[in-house]
């Protein structure tokens, strides 16, 4: 067997980082990272379900590897992730695509190494696939797994998984379990070890990460956690994602403005500008309460990169209610947006919503939406020109190259040697195009 591994990841930064932890894993079997599916001994697709779109763009990848396991018998597929959680997938995966020797659910993804063994030995006996879905609401959090870190100088720490809030639209809480919170000791002490490692940067991930230790006994909760990061010395910088717009408190809010290695950045999804679609979303806040809340954190850091997730099209959604999404959209002026058309999941309380929208409606929608929050992102990029920011170096796209964001979260790119990468830098912004900073390395000295 061809001992190298392949992962192809889809969704959000929590399955990137797990991806990660599957390269773990697979390195601990001794399986060397491949270029391409065809050199790989064993492909992992690691999935996701947020929406129907990403499902059949999954379900064309799985099929693509149908004639390369007709020619290598030996080569393993697998399928993890989100995708196979929900109720009855993994019975429909394995029908569907007969030639997949692995299926694990999201809380089965450790078991990875255990179940490649499972399947050696099982082919030697011709008794086929393996698959492990549990629905544990509540399953225990693994801190052994190994991780290939593959993000440098940024690296991925989880503090929550799970999520309690059941957004209607939404599919996460039924294939992630409930909200489980690491240990503040595993936290930091892998923050530690990241930057005694030379990352320079730390995103901390969960589903909400405002509501980290909400089921500890001991009040041990998020602005707590940060507090303890933030007597962590050294140069680096923190970020994280997502927010809950219903626990984002002060108190963190304080923390992070007065913590200089803390990026003063928070993407914060509105989801809608409309209360009577919030409610229907069951988001737990109201137009009115957001709008406080982004006041609280402006008269913290006036300078503070806001960016969001926004959904239109969502069922019932009058044009009434679109026009209150875009009134809030001008009102905040987000550095940037993250839109999307609502897209039923099985499995969740809107799907079976009446007034489901017509796609043409929810297109034009989207459109109009789209091109103003353009406008407002390139008229904010047009503020940035002339002035000198640190900027941490993330990447060399290409020779001569170098692309990495201010600490309001701003994607800047300029020129310099990919040796650079890591490395904190001044830049002066030159210019901008559309949404895009450019600039140019300063003195450092």
């Amino acid at each position: 067997m061809i001992k190298k591994y392949f992962i192809e990841t889809f969704g959000c930064q929590m399955n990137v980082h797990e991806s990660e932890k599957i390269s773990g894993m697979l390195e601990s079997l001794d399986f060397a990272p491949a270029t391409s599916r065809e050199e790989a001994g064993i492909i992992v697709f690691n999935t996701c379900c947020i929406r129907d779109t990403a499902e059949q763009k999954i379900s064309g990848n799985i099929g693509e590897v149908k004639a390369l396991k007709r020619a290598d018998k030996s080569r393993i597929v697998a399928v993890v992730g989100c995708m196979t959680q929900q109720k009855g997938a993994a019975e429909a995966l394995a029908a569907k695509f007969p030639f997949v020797d692995i299926i694990l659910g999201t809380s089965n993804l450790y078991e990875l190494p255990a179940k490649i063994v499972e399947l050696i030995e099982r082919r030697a006996r011709h008794r086929g696939k393996v698959v492990a879905v549990s629905f544990d609401e509540k399953p225990p959090i693994d801190e052994t797994v190994p991780v290939t870190r593959t993000s440098y100088p940024n690296a991925w720490v989880n503090i929550t998984y799970g999520c309690n809030n059941f957004c209607t639209y939404c599919i996460v809480p039924y294939v992630r379990g409930r909200e489980r919170s690491r240990e503040p000791e595993a936290i930091l002490g892998e923050i530690r070890a990241l930057l005694s490692n030379g990352y320079k940067e730390i995103t901390l991930l969960g589903q909400n990460v405002d509501s980290y230790g909400n089921d500890r006994a001991d009040g041990f909760g998020f602005a707590k956690l940060l507090r303890e990061i933030a007597a962590i010395e050294g140069k680096f910088r923190l970020r994280f994602m997502t927010s809950h717009p219903k626990d984002l408190s002060e108190e963190v809010i304080s923390v992070i403005a007065e913590t200089p290695n803390f990026c003063k950045n928070i993407h914060l999804p509105v989801q809608a500008g409309s209360d009577r679609i919030l409610k229907a979303m069951n988001r737990k806040y109201d137009r009115a309460s957001y709008l406080r809340l982004v006041d609280t954190i402006r008269s913290y850091m006036p300078e503070c990169g806001l960016t969001t997730d926004i959904m239109v099209g969502f069922p019932g959604e009058t044009e009434e209610d679109f026009l209150d999404t875009m009134d809030l959209t001008k009102r905040v002026r987000y550095h940037n947006a993250f839109t999307f058309v609502y897209s039923p999941r099985k499995g969740t309380v809107a799907a079976s919503m009446a007034d489901q929208i017509p796609y043409a409606v929810k297109r034009d929608r989207i459109t109009r939406l789209i091109a103003l929050q353009n406008a407002i992102t390139e008229e904010m990029s047009g503020e940035f020109v002339g002035k000198t920011y640190e900027v941490l170096a993330e990447d060399a796209p290409k020779p001569g190259k170098l692309c990495g964001r201010t600490d309001s979260g701003r994607l800047v790119n300029f020129n310099g040697d990919k040796s650079l990468v890591g490395e904190f830098l001044n830049v002066k912004i030159t210019k901008n195009k559309a949404s895009a900073l450019y600039g140019e390395i300063e003195n450092n000295g």
